[in-house]
C-alpha cells in the first residue's frame, strides 16, 4: 500500500516547512550518493535553503564536475579570482545571516513553547525538560515575590512606626498646650487643631 499524494504547494507553517526541508533535503543527498555508487556516476549536488545556506555533495571534485557541466552546456570558463573572493564573501555573510535567522527562530519557537503554544513537535524528553526549566522558573518567581512581599511588609512597618510616633509627639503637644492656657480648652472642633498647629 502507497502513500498518499501530497500537495505540492508552500507549507505556510515556518517550523513544519523547516522539518520538512531538512528531512527531504537529507533524502536527497542520499539518493545523489546511492546514484554514484551503484551506477559509477559523478554526482555534484548543490541544495540554497530559503536563507542562502548552501548544502552539497560530489562523488567527485565539485570544481571540476562543474567545469565539465560549464562546457557541456557551452557556459564560459570563470577563473576570476576576484569573482570567486566576491561569490565566497557573500556564501560567508549568507552563512551568517541563516545562522542569525535560525537562532531568532529558535529563540521565537522556544518562547511560544515557554507560554504553552507549539508543543505538538516537541518530543517526551523536550517535554519534560521545558516542565523543569518552566518549574525552576515558577521557584524563582515566587522566591522573588516573597523577597517584594517582605521588602514592603519591611517599609510599611517603619512608615507605621514613623506615623506613631509623630501621633504621639502631636498628642503630647496638644496636652502640653491644654495644660499650659486653661481657657484653651473652650475651643473645640477644626478651630482647636487650627490654633493648635498656628
Amino acid at each position: 500500500m502507497g502513500r498518499g499524494k501530497v500537495e505540492l504547494k508552500r507549507i505556510e507553517n515556518p517550523t513544519s516547512r523547516q522539518v520538512t526541508f531538512s528531512k527531504r533535503r537529507n533524502g536527497l543527498l542520499k539518493k545523489a550518493f546511492e546514484l554514484s555508487i551503484l551506477c559509477d556516476a559523478e554526482v555534484a549536488l548543490i541544495i540554497l535553503s530559503p536563507s542562502g545556506k548552501i548544502y552539497q555533495f560530489s562523488s567527485h571534485d565539485i570544481n571540476r564536475t562543474i567545469a565539465m557541466y560549464r562546457n557541456q552546456v557551452g557556459l564560459p570558463e570563470s577563473n576570476n579570482s576576484s569573482f570567486r573572493q566576491a561569490r565566497t564573501m557573500e556564501f560567508g555573510r549568507n552563512n551568517e545571516n541563516e545562522e542569525l535567522r535560525r537562532s531568532i527562530d529558535n529563540l521565537e519557537m522556544r518562547l511560544k513553547n515557554l507560554a504553552g503554544e507549539e508543543l505538538d513537535m516537541l518530543g517526551m524528553q523536550e517535554l519534560k525538560q521545558l516542565e523543569r526549566q518552566l518549574k525552576t522558573g515558577v521557584e524563582r518567581i515566587r522566591s522573588q515575590m516573597g523577597r517584594v512581599i517582605s521588602e514592603n511588609i519591611s517599609l510599611l512597618k517603619g512608615k507605621h512606626k514613623a506615623l506613631q510616633e509623630e501621633n504621639s509627639r502631636l498628642q503630647k503637644r496638644l496636652h502640653e498646650l491644654h495644660y499650659a492656657d486653661p481657657s484653651s480648652s473652650r475651643i473645640s472642633g477644626p478651630n482647636a487643631y487650627m490654633q493648635f498647629i498656628s
